[in-house]
């Protein structure tokens, strides 16, 4: 620890932020930094990259033995992030995702196509379906984005600030808004971010 490090964090962030390497190292040894609080339940199995950091009020939570969760390498989740996993849940190399972000492979009823749960059936007590979720390299994520289950957000993408993710999100692609829908994509050959009609 530096002198610049005691001007940035001060001496309680300091000694909040060597707890924090202590915890990270004895929990994940390969995770670079996990801030506390943070609550951690692993039924299932699972794999956490080098280089993964977390803010504090991560939630993962790897519900039932079947379950799987992968995270790549430098996988950086900002504060109050919470990925729950019934089924599976992958997240690629060099992710980062905003504060306040939520996962979820699983839902508790089903209300579309057929079989659609019934209204008067305490929610808890409604069957649950599930989809897995992956999303793949060098994604960013942005403040309070919700990913439902059964979805796949291509490589190189961004998911705008509030948005909800309910289907696809193809690779090298910007989706924004509620059901989250793309407005921009790459073009390759001029190198810039171009308008969706």
């Amino acid at each position: 620890m530096s002198l610049n490090d005691l001007r940035k964090y001060g001496f309680l962030g300091l000694l909040s932020l060597a707890f924090n390497l202590i915890y990270t190292k004895i929990v994940f040894h390969r995770a670079l930094l996990i801030r506390r609080p943070a609550h951690i339940r692993l039924l299932g199995s699972y794999s956490i990259g080098r280089g993964f950091t977390s803010g504090a009020g991560l939630i993962l939570d790897v519900l039932n033995i079947e379950a799987k969760l992968v995270i790549g390498n430098n996988v950086k989740l900002n504060h109050r992030c919470h990925i729950g996993v019934m089924k599976s849940v992958k997240i690629g190399n060099d992710v980062l995702f905003a504060s306040n972000v939520f996962i979820s492979d699983h839902t508790h009823g089903s209300y579309n196509g057929n079989l659609q749960s019934n209204p008067f059936q305490p929610p808890n007590d409604r069957e649950i379906f599930c989809g897995s979720i992956e999303i793949k390299d060098r994604v960013w994520i942005g403040e309070n984005v919700v990913v439902l289950l059964g979805v796949t957000i291509g490589e190189s993408s961004i998911i705008g600030a509030n948005s909800v993710v309910t289907k696809d999100i193809p690779s090298f692609s910007i989706a924004v808004g509620s059901p989250a829908r793309v407005i921009k994509t790459w073009n390759e050959v001029t190198e810039q971010w171009v308008a969706v009609n």
